[in-house]
């Protein structure tokens, strides 16, 4: 078993550092462009057998140290009354969009042996019969989802968000408990199946300011991951955004192991800040375009800032683009693990 993600985060001693790729699981895959000719997303989702291979796709072809379950951040919204449709080319959008007391009122509670027992069933498969490297589960962050909720999908603004954590903090503040009490049951109930470890994606909080975050988004950052953590101690957990450079010194206190970094952070500043945790990435994407020489010169950057950070887990500043090149993202997990292997 490759347990260099986890020893990395423990601060143990590994052989190499540890590489994996977000949106790894598909993407640029030509056997999953094969497979998703034939099925969506969430068609997929719903057949654990296919679900398994396409998560353990990217292990076999490209050598990576983690596998991250195949999914949507979407996923725990569906079964607590959001219309939610993955339309190719524009992404998320939501059939129902949250304006009101009454809408927010109306959301379930999760019950994943009900809803989504293919999950569940898909972890075990994957970390009881198929991989030797840990598996990542992961959900989107309350602010994260309340986004798509209130925008009624993908934002470059995300006016309608902010507008209501700033005019109606009460709206805000009960939309976010119950996305909070269903982040902690579903990602729970992921480690509870055999994920080893736990990402949260607050993919576009860096919309929000420091000032913002701290009165209205971090207490129930805290009291997610401070609920898991008191029920799954050992269970490492990492939060991701993009844009969240301002933010990192909030993030730093709280009960974090890992923290992901986009390609605008250097791995220098995160330990200027006082982040100790294991850091995370963070290979711009756009690399994946250049040059070999290149994207060698930029690997060894960000390789010798985690070296001195100390504790360095490789991988992109975002996530794998479709246009990627397999071959390339193969040739970086080789060249990682040689030129880090003791």
């Amino acid at each position: 078993m490759n347990m260099t993600y986890l020893q990395t985060i423990r601060g143990e001693k590994t052989t190499h550092c540890p590489v994996w790729f977000m949106r790894q699981a598909g993407r640029s895959q030509a056997e999953y462009r094969r497979i998703k000719e034939k099925y969506s997303l969430f068609e997929i989702t719903q057949q654990p057998e296919l679900c398994a291979y396409i998560t353990r796709l990217p292990v076999e072809e490209y050598n990576v140290d983690a596998a991250i379950l195949y999914k949507d951040i979407m996923t725990p919204l569906v079964p607590i009354g959001v219309d939610v449709e993955l339309k190719p080319g524009i992404g998320p959008v939501i059939g129902n969009p949250i304006r009101t007391a009454e809408d927010i009122a109306a959301l379930r509670a999760l019950d994943m042996a009900e809803s989504l027992p293919h999950v569940i069933e898909t972890i075990r498969i994957l970390t009881q019969e198929q991989l030797e490297v840990p598996l990542i589960g992961f959900g989107g962050a309350p602010f994260t989802l309340a986004s798509y909720m209130l925008e009624g999908g993908p934002s470059k603004t995300y006016q309608k968000t902010r507008q209501m954590l700033v005019a109606r903090p009460d709206l805000w503040d009960a939309l976010m408990v119950k996305l909070t009490a269903m982040s902690i049951v579903y990602l729970g109930a992921q480690i509870e199946a055999g994920a080893g470890a736990i990402q949260i994606f607050d993919s576009w909080v860096g919309a929000v300011s420091a000032r913002e975050y701290e009165t209205r988004i971090y207490p129930f950052m805290k009291e997610l991951i401070t609920s898991l953590k008191a029920k799954y101690p050992t269970t490492p957990i990492t939060m991701f955004g993009v844009g969240t450079y301002h933010l990192l010194p909030l993030w730093r206190t709280l009960p974090l192991d890992v923290i992901g970094l986009d390609w605008r952070c250097p791995i220098e500043d995160a330990k200027a800040m006082g982040i100790t945790q294991a850091v995370q990435g963070n290979l711009d994407p756009a690399y994946l375009f250049a040059d070999w020489s290149t994207i060698q010169k930029e690997i060894d950057r960000i390789l010798a800032a985690g070296a001195v950070h100390g504790k360095h887990i490789f991988n992109l500043g975002h996530g794998v683009v479709p246009e990627a090149n397999p071959e390339v993202l193969k040739r970086i997990v080789t060249y990682v693990h040689e030129v880090t292997s003791c």
